[in-house]
């Protein structure tokens, strides 16, 4: 049983998770600061406020819509989003295709490369017969 766990642990998938839960725990401080010291304020001075909370706010009946809060949550997913792509997610591909082995062409071996040459002769006359004008009367 805990070979099996080892295996499992040790495969790609399960190791890059938790190396993306943990750069992304860490990274999330980043992305706060940036949010909240540099963009937010950047919207404040245009819109007024710090961000678009109680903003755009319609209220039908006894209830109401808030599309403000709605849009600030999508302007920090925005941020979030693209900062990891940035900063994470561009690099780290990079970072592969770099250490990446180049694909090996196959090398076909002689007998096999000489069959298929016979092969594709045999289609070949096949689909275009030559004139025998031994056999025309």
């Amino acid at each position: 049983m805990i070979q099996g766990f080892k295996k499992f642990i040790s495969r790609g998938n399960v190791m890059d998770l938790a190396i993306g839960v943990i750069i992304g725990a860490a990274f999330s401080a980043v992305v706060t600061s940036l949010t909240q010291k540099i963009i937010m304020p950047l919207i404040a001075a245009i819109f007024g406020q710090p961000n678009f909370d109680g903003r755009f706010v319609w209220h039908v009946g006894s209830g109401h819509i808030a599309f403000g809060d709605f849009i600030t949550a999508v302007v920090n997913f925005l941020i979030i989003a693209v900062s990891l792509y940035v900063f994470i997610v561009y690099p780290l591909n990079k970072l592969r295709e770099r250490n990446a082995e180049p694909e090996k062409e196959e090398e076909i071996p002689a007998e096999i490369a000489l069959l298929t040459e016979i092969r594709d002769e045999i289609r070949a006359q096949r689909e275009h017969p030559a004139i025998d004008d031994t056999h025309v009367q």
